[in-house]
């Protein structure tokens, strides 16, 4: 699995003109699941995300977590993440776990963030979504559990 997380002030995602999600301070995560992928690579990201200490205290050192500060998660799937760009000019998604799949596990990730006591809203899977936030820092982080 592949998982993009901005620390954002807020985000947000439209399907077909409706906001169907929002988060005001906390994580927009881009999401990609990967052929191969099981409930452990899910399990391992929503325990590191949960416990991930990227807020500022007091002193302005990244101490808090997202506990901490009160925020909250708009969780994306983005099967774009897997594509494979080393042949060509237009990018292969053979990488890409089956859409069935991909939404199985997707849906369990999402609900063991929620198992940390997490607000977690979430995008609408496969559809064409537009998505807008206001990345705080900027803070992005890269999580690959890549199996090779």
């Amino acid at each position: 699995m592949k998982v993009i997380l901005q620390r954002v002030t807020h985000g947000n995602v439209v399907v077909e003109q409706k906001e169907i999600g929002k988060v005001a301070k906390g994580y927009v995560l881009l999401v990609g699941v990967a052929e191969g992928d099981t409930e452990k690579e899910a399990d391992y990201l929503a325990k590191k995300i949960s416990n991930l200490r990227i807020f500022e205290d007091e002193n302005e050192k990244m101490n808090l977590d997202i506990h901490q500060v009160g925020g909250s998660i708009l969780s994306i799937s983005q099967f774009t993440l897997l594509a494979d760009t080393k042949k060509g000019n237009r990018p292969s998604f053979t990488k890409s776990a089956h859409p069935d799949e991909a939404l199985r596990l997707f849906n369990y990730f999402n609900k063991q963030l929620r198992t940390y006591d997490l607000d977690v809203a979430e995008g609408e899977f496969g559809a064409n979504m537009l998505v807008s936030l206001a990345n705080d820092g900027p803070v992005t982080i890269i999580f690959d559990t890549d199996h090779k």
